[in-house]
Order: structure tokens, then C-alpha cells, then sequence
């Protein structure tokens, strides 16, 4: 499940992708095969925390399973 990380809260991708330009035709983030098309990876912070990604508009994503 993907989470967008905010300093205080994690919001669902629903919340803030469907107004982006990025998203996919259903306003959900383009995640394909683990990996985010419309971002980047950030390093790996350590073996207990999930995957993250910084989308094109700046925010944090998280894959949590």
C-alpha cells in the first residue's frame, strides 16, 4: 500500500495525487513493478523501514506492505 509521508501525518495517495498532473488516469500514482515512475528512490534508511520515494511534486512516498 502506498502512503504520502507528511512531517506530522501520512495521507492516503487519493488525497494529494488527484489533483497532480503526474498521476495516472485514475489520480494514483504511476507504481509499477516497485518502483515509482512518477519519482525517485531515496536512500534506503535502514533494513526495518520501507521503501520510499520523493514524487515530482515533492512529496514523500512510502510503499508499506
Amino acid at each position: 500500500m502506498l502512503v504520502i509521508l507528511m512531517e506530522n501525518q501520512i495521507l492516503q495517495p487519493e488525497q494529494v495525487c488527484q489533483s497532480c498532473l503526474m498521476a495516472d488516469l485514475s489520480g494514483q500514482p504511476r507504481w509499477n513493478q516497485g518502483q515509482l515512475r512518477c519519482g525517485r528512490a531515496l536512500a534506503k534508511l535502514g533494513d526495518r523501514l520501507p521503501d520510499q520515494f520523493e514524487c515530482q511534486m515533492g512529496f514523500r512516498v512510502a510503499n508499506i506492505e
